[in-house]
């Protein structure tokens, strides 16, 4: 009977560990900040009010929010920026110097990891596939860059004046598996006009809420985005 449950003892070590294992996986979640790209001088220098004197205000503003992100999950915390590359490879020629290199030279200094993309599709791709999601959920997901009420725009007056050729639209929300995004995960855009519409349209495809704003937003240089709409307020 005692060498029975000397058998039996090491068996449940390792049922143990395993359930351990696995309890572990199941809270691990990875925390996403979506780059998109600025414009270029040659569509806005004789606007008004031209957008991105500074090629650096989304990645200005996701660098502060990922001071945040440290502090309050810990430096061991998975953050993965997903970086718009084409906007600022074209930016670069304009600003003659390696904004790529910066870029990444931000991910090693912050321990990021830094994954590049081109167009919509490649986002929703990497929400559901990026990583295993059965063990490593999106625990929170922001947006950095321009948008409308129904559209991030990645490629704003870059490729066409006004316009835009990359985007991800509030209707491939649905793309979105189930799933992916962990209980509570804290999903906010920090562009202009999403909470007009696109925050309803992101709680119908994946059961979690999104703050968005009503009116303009403006990028600053030493804290996170301001709204500057009269009646401009964050909305769920």
């Amino acid at each position: 009977m005692k060498r029975r449950h000397l058998i039996l003892f090491p068996l449940f070590l390792l049922l143990a560990s395993a359930l351990s294992t696995r309890a572990t996986a199941a809270v691990t979640s990875e925390y996403v900040l979506l780059v998109g790209g600025p414009s270029l001088q040659q569509w806005e220098k004789y606007k008004a009010q031209p957008h991105d004197h500074w090629w650096a205000n989304f990645v200005h503003a996701a660098r502060l929010r990922t001071d945040q992100l440290r502090a309050q999950l810990g430096p061991d915390a998975q953050i993965t920026w997903l970086v718009y590359k084409q906007g600022y490879v074209d930016r670069a020629q304009q600003e003659k110097q390696d904004l790529i290199g910066f870029i990444d030279s931000v991910g090693e200094k912050f321990h990021l990891n830094i994954v590049y993309f081109r167009n919509g599709s490649d986002v929703i791709n990497y929400l559901n596939n990026g990583q295993p999601r059965d063990r490593m959920k999106v625990g929170g997901f922001e947006y950095f860059g321009h948008s409308n009420k129904a559209c991030f725009m990645f490629d704003y007056s870059s490729n066409l004046d006004s316009a835009a050729k990359s985007w991800l639209h509030e209707n491939d929300f649905s793309q979105i598996h189930r799933g992916v995004l962990a209980r509570g995960a804290y999903i906010k855009s920090w562009g202009c006009h999403t909470g007009e519409e696109m925050s309803k349209k992101w709680r119908s495809a994946t059961g979690t809420n999104m703050v968005g704003a009503i009116g303009k937003t403006q990028f600053m240089n030493d804290e996170l985005p301001i709204l500057t709409s009269q009646n401009g307020k964050w909305v769920n």
